[in-house]
C-alpha cells in the first residue's frame, strides 16, 4: 500500500487562538468520505468540536466534497462527525470546555500509517485583539530582521 501524504490543516486556528493541549482523535467516516479524504478534499477551515447531550464529541462544520466516482449512496458534504478519544481524555475535555469556557479546535486532518484518517485537536483559548496584533508585529519584525541579514552577509 503507498504511503498517504495527506494532510489538511487549519491555518486560522494558530493565528485566532492559543493551544493548551492537543490531542489526536479517530473519526467516524462512511466510506466515501475516506476516499475523498484521500483525495485530500476537505476542509476544516471553519470547523469546530463540541460535546452532545451523551458526552460524545462531534465535530461540527468540517466540510467533505462529495466522492465523484460514487453513485446515488453519497455522503452529505457537511454533517457532524463523531470524534473518537479514550474516555478519561473525553471527560478531562469535557470539563475543560464546561467549566473554563475554553474551545476545542481541530488543527488537521491526516491518514496514519494503518491508513486510518486521524484529527488532531486542540484545547484551545481564543485570543484577543491585541494578542493578534502582537503576533503580526513580531513575524513582520522576524521578517525585516532576515532581510537585514541576508543583505549583511552577501
Amino acid at each position: 500500500m503507498a504511503k498517504n501524504n495527506i494532510n489538511i490543516k487549519n491555518k486560522k486556528a494558530k493565528f485566532e487562538y492559543e493551544f493548551l493541549d492537543t490531542y489526536n482523535a479517530g473519526i467516524v467516516l462512511a466510506g466515501t468520505e475516506i476516499k475523498s479524504i484521500r483525495e485530500g478534499k476537505a476542509s476544516i477551515a471553519e470547523s469546530f468540536c463540541e460535546f452532545n447531550k451523551k458526552g460524545e464529541l462531534f465535530v461540527i462544520n468540517m466540510t467533505i466534497q462529495e466522492y465523484t466516482h460514487a453513485t446515488y449512496f453519497n455522503h452529505q458534504p457537511k454533517s457532524e462527525r463523531k470524534l473518537l478519544l479514550q474516555k478519561k481524555e473525553l471527560k478531562k475535555l469535557h470539563k475543560e470546555v464546561k467549566n473554563s469556557g475554553l474551545t476545542i479546535v481541530p488543527l488537521q486532518v491526516f491518514i496514519n500509517e494503518r491508513g486510518f484518517a486521524k484529527v488532531k485537536i486542540a484545547l484551545a483559548k481564543g485570543k484577543k485583539l491585541f494578542d493578534k496584533r502582537e503576533v503580526i508585529k513580531d513575524r513582520d519584525n522576524k521578517r525585516k530582521l532576515n532581510r537585514i541579514q541576508k543583505t549583511y552577509n552577501t
